[in-house]
């Protein structure tokens, strides 16, 4: 089986610097595997890896789409899976656990689209009567699915898979890796963390990160803003909360979101545990890796 890298964990972990070392020790190719990095404009509020920094090493699946577009986890299962045929040490980098786990594991998507509704030439134009609507249609094929009724692009999948061989509730969906993967997780105190989620804030702050929200607002009306730190500027953009209330919510959703991260990659996934604080961090994980490596031929 083919050897492919995760290196994974919360935000402000130092994932991006770990990986990018590691990539270049090992002749490698970094595959980002962070769904809002995909799309272009998300700069500074996903703390989006530099052009300088993508000089050092080659960097996949960044910057594809406009913030208005589609892109399905059945698109990264697709690309991913297909840059993993062709590079000789993939790393997957990133946050993103079910899309990791979609293009390493084999699951079985559907691309199957109904765009009578909510697409008109591949822009998302659903509103509150298309969700309804939704909903109402996937409670009366699909009854037994559970699902989030308050998460659009929950309902929106949901709504799509009507349309595929089989309904989202009787997939099976199989839980075998395609390729023999070594996942690195990195973790941290939650406490250290959240004083770098507080700094990295304001340094986004000072970067611009209002000023990128407003412009993606005016240029996509129908861009997501489901997303930690955009969603909450968004709303102090339309004056609905102040920046104090802005800057918390986006501070304590961040925490939640890692809280849930960690849980999910444990459960999901087989992965080796690495303080980030340890002095030794780069020798133990090129060491992991080249321990992984042993006995690998590549062409």
């Amino acid at each position: 089986m083919k050897k492919v890298i995760v290196i994974t964990g919360p935000t402000s972990s130092g994932k991006t610097d770990l990986s990018i070392y590691l990539a270049k020790k090992f002749d490698g190719e970094i595959i980002n595997s962070d769904s809002v990095q995909i799309y272009k404009k998300y700069n500074i509020g996903s703390a989006k890896i530099t052009f300088a920094e993508q000089k050092s090493i080659k960097h996949h699946l960044l910057d594809l789409k406009e913030p208005d577009e589609v892109y399905t986890i059945y698109d990264f299962q697709r690309d991913c899976r297909k840059i993993i045929s062709n590079v000789r040490l993939p790393f997957l980098v990133g946050g993103s656990g079910l899309y990791i786990k979609s293009a390493l594991f084999n699951y079985e998507l559907s691309n199957k689209k109904n765009t009578s509704i909510i697409y008109k030439n591949d822009k998302k134009v659903y509103d509150v009567d298309d969700m309804e609507f939704m909903i109402r249609e996937i409670r009366q094929k699909d009854p037994k699915l559970v699902f989030d009724k308050y998460n659009p692009r929950r309902v929106v999948s949901a709504y799509l898979d009507l349309n595929s061989d089989k309904l989202r509730s009787q997939k099976k969906y199989k839980n075998n890796p395609i390729y023999d993967i070594l996942t690195i997780y990195l973790d941290i105190d939650k406490n250290i963390l959240q004083a770098r989620v507080i700094e990295r804030l304001e340094k986004m702050f000072k970067m611009g990160f209002i000023e990128e929200t407003k412009q993606i607002l005016q240029e996509y009306p129908y861009a997501n803003f489901n997303i930690i730190g955009y969603r909450e500027i968004k709303l102090f953009l339309e004056k609905k909360i102040n920046l104090t209330e802005a800057k918390k919510l986006i501070i304590s959703k961040t925490m939640n979101y890692a809280k849930k991260q960690k849980t999910w990659f444990k459960n999901q996934m087989k992965i080796n545990v690495i303080n980030v604080l340890d002095s030794k961090l780069k020798i133990k994980t090129f060491q992991i890796i080249k321990n992984f490596l042993k006995g690998a031929v590549y062409d």
